[in-house]
């Protein structure tokens, strides 16, 4: 009788290194090993911005990152940014009683003609009418509608993730009422599959 023949699967495995995406300055955000380079394609890694940036003041507000990886070129797996949100604990904790709250989404289209869409949460210093709620939502309307194509889809994200596209809202809306925080809590890439 025939002995079978072990194959040991471990050997057979290799490491790959998985890249951030040029927006990110291309750092290694993880390893993965595989037997098969395809079965990595459109795997998502979640990542906090702390570890993306390596500086641990970004750890303040808990961001996690996703990125999808899309090709995979040697031992190299390469990714796309697919969105991010902020952790709902941090929200809870600024939405306190006798404040008001806005929620917006809106689709941004960047000059690369990619759709990102956003969710901005505002926060008010005081409680505030229906008419001011009203008059913060059409303002970030509008500030949304200034971005449209004015970014490339690297820019953009960058503008989100680190808060500087939150910031000028803000600006904007102070001018309206008392804030206490604007934030987008979330971004989504509006991906199309073959």
């Amino acid at each position: 009788m025939k002995k079978a023949k072990v194959v040991n699967k471990w050997k057979s495995k290799q490491w790959y290194t998985v890249l951030a995406p040029q927006a990110f300055d291309m750092k290694e955000i993880d390893e993965i090993i595989s037997n098969d380079e395809n079965n990595l394609k459109n795997r998502i890694l979640s990542r906090t911005l702390a570890e993306i940036t390596g500086q641990p003041s970004q750890s303040s507000i808990l961001t996690s990152l996703k990125f999808r990886i899309i090709e995979v070129k040697g031992r190299n797996a390469y990714t796309i940014f697919i969105g991010h949100e902020i952790a709902p604990s941090y929200i809870r904790a600024l939405s306190k009683r006798n404040r008001s709250i806005i929620n917006s989404i809106y689709d941004i289209k960047t000059k690369d003609d990619k759709v990102l869409r956003i969710k901005i949460i505002a926060i008010t210093g005081s409680k505030v009418s229906q008419n001011t709620k009203k008059n913060i939502y059409n303002a970030i309307i509008e500030e949304f509608k200034k971005v449209g194509m004015e970014y490339m889809f690297d820019q953009f994200i960058q503008e989100v993730v680190f808060g500087k596209f939150a910031n000028k809202i803000f600006n904007r809306l102070k001018q309206i009422t008392i804030m206490r925080r604007v934030e987008v809590r979330k971004s989504e890439l509006k991906e199309i599959f073959a």
